[in-house]
């Protein structure tokens, strides 16, 4: 598994990004028995710069917290199967991983909804990163019983690797 980061900001967590990062990827992937070594790409930015995306890709002019941009179009949530099908689209030639897509969260986010919610900032980094990933695996949750299965899977990511609201 390969991640990469770029950190826009100047902002600064007490814990490390890319060590947050990959645990949560890797027990996502494995959670959704993902047959493949993967790549996801992470840009950390500030409530500006996600507002300029959000505007762009979802013509909604405010911040928000995370996005995800897949590289599959899944038929059901967690069949890889589909990335077959286009293997020329969906591999890295060079290291062969699978491309499952990008990221983008703000920092400001972070810092505010950690606040709000009383948890750490490490909490709700890896919180909004494990939603993202189960977008990237082809999860929604336009519906009440996708939300529920999405909120259950986040819980059960941060559980397994230790970052609870109890473990603060």
């Amino acid at each position: 598994m390969t991640s990469y980061v770029e950190n826009e900001t100047d902002v600064n967590f007490d814990f490390d990004i890319k060590e947050v990062l990959d645990a949560v990827i890797e027990q996502v992937l494995s959670m959704e028995n993902c047959p493949y070594e993967a790549q996801v790409n992470l840009l950390v930015t500030d409530n500006k710069g996600i507002c300029e995306f959000n505007r762009e890709y979802r013509k909604v002019d405010a911040p928000t917290d995370v996005l995800s941009f897949p590289m599959l179009t899944f038929d059901k949530e967690a069949d890889f199967s589909v990335a077959e099908e286009g293997e020329a689209d969906y591999f890295d030639p060079e290291s062969g991983e699978l491309l499952l897509g990008d990221i983008i969260i703000s920092a400001d986010k972070v810092k505010e909804q950690a606040q709000k919610y009383g948890h750490s900032e490490k909490r709700e980094f890896a919180f909004l990163t494990a939603h993202s990933m189960l977008h990237l695996c082809g999860y929604d949750h336009m519906a009440e019983e996708e939300a529920k299965l999405m909120e259950q899977k986040q819980e059960e990511v941060l559980t397994v690797l230790g970052i609870t609201r109890d473990s603060e």
